[in-house]
């Protein structure tokens, strides 16, 4: 485990800092050993600090000795940590202004997958909730590279993660508490079983308990590492629709199942599905359908590259679609490393010039 993590962690630890602020340190400073290097001089300039803050930033070295301790648990119990800049942190979380400082993981890793799903819903599902998780997870369940990512809660959560591992689809577990403890503990073995094809994340260092409070926080990495957040059975209010909001303001497909217009259970989903929150998901034919997921090899008509001079940021792009069947929009951001505006004007040109496909839900493809 690198040493970058230590400052990672003790960062993480400084009092009314949040993620915001030190996202925004660590992409001008580049690492989080040297936001510990800083001078009150180099921090004044920074827009959005101010005193307090910087004095709150300056005070960081008090943390790195409890961070040190956080680091020997990791090791000996194996646990995987990633700091905002590690590669194996991941990569669609990165696109959430107020993603985590570090990651803490237990499991197999990698966690970047090209298709990532979230499904969330009542502790408290109907046979109808519980038939359509299961169904929909049979028919995805030969998608390549697929994920499915949840709470661990009771109810749709648990059972999302249990189907999961029957199929031998990977599942991720983010919990609201230190990764030292399973709540509830009545999924301790649900949770050990996913260690083996998936496992278990969570922001929150050891000892932490599953306070009231800890469980909005959980549900925005449940929303920002999906490519997608599924609803299935959700009264008006509760944490699945904290999460789906939290979807939608991070610029991800939101879907819901519907159910009866009686159903306080289904209320949810049909407020998600009136107000365009969501859209309307009936089996997971439709979904694949919808985000361009289909496996059917398509035959790509590269050699039209031939008759078209591309741009030097043009081929960057090419090359990356070269290697992947199709990339979501927020992801090629990320892999490209162009700025925004110099990926928005090179795909409109190569769209233009037939070379690539707009798909439903802001992914590409090559033609």
């Amino acid at each position: 485990m690198n040493t970058e993590n230590q400052y990672y962690i003790a960062l993480s630890m400084i009092p009314e800092i949040g993620c915001v602020v030190v996202k925004n340190l660590l992409e001008k400073f580049n690492s989080a050993e040297q936001i510990f290097k800083l001078k009150k001089r180099d921090l004044l300039p920074i827009e959005g600090l101010g005193e307090y803050r910087i004095k709150k930033i300056l005070s960081a070295h008090q943390f790195l000795k409890n961070a040190e301790l956080e680091i020997n648990f990791l090791i000996k119990n194996k646990i995987h940590c990633w700091g905002l800049l590690d590669k194996e942190y991941p990569q669609k979380l990165l696109n959430c202004p107020d993603a985590p400082i570090v990651l803490y993981y237990r499991g197999k890793p990698p966690l970047n997958y090209s298709k990532t799903i979230c499904i969330v819903g009542t502790r408290t599902p109907t046979n109808y909730g519980k038939e359509l998780v299961e169904n929909f997870l049979m028919e995805i369940k030969d998608l390549e590279n697929i994920c499915i990512v949840s709470g661990l809660a009771y109810g749709i959560d648990g059972i999302a993660h249990k189907k999961a591992v029957q199929l031998g689809i990977p599942t991720i577990g983010v919990v609201a508490h230190g990764i030292n403890s399973i709540y509830p503990p009545q999924h301790a073995n649900l949770a050990q079983s996913m260690l083996t094809n998936g496992g278990i994340l969570t922001e929150f260092r050891k000892d932490t308990p599953p306070d009231k409070h800890n469980f909005p926080k959980r549900n925005r990495i449940v929303a920002g590492m999906s490519d997608l957040t599924i609803i299935v059975e959700t009264a008006l209010k509760g944490g699945s629709m904290i999460t789906a909001d939290l979807a939608s303001s991070y610029h991800k497909d939101v879907f819901a199942f519907p159910g009866r217009v009686n159903d306080p259970k289904s209320a949810g989903c049909l407020q998600l599905i009136l107000n365009n929150t969501a859209s309307l998901l009936v089996n997971g034919k439709q979904l694949i359908e919808t985000m361009g997921w289909d496996n059917k090899k398509v035959v790509k008509k590269i050699q039209k590259e031939l008759f078209i001079e591309l741009t030097p940021t043009e081929t960057i792009i090419i090359n990356i679609l070269k290697e992947r069947k199709n990339i979501h929009i927020d992801e090629l951001l990320l892999v490209s490393k162009l700025t925004y505006s110099q990926l928005a004007n090179a795909l409109l040109n190569l769209e233009i010039n037939d070379l690539i496909n707009n798909l439903p839900g802001k992914f590409i493809e090559m033609n």
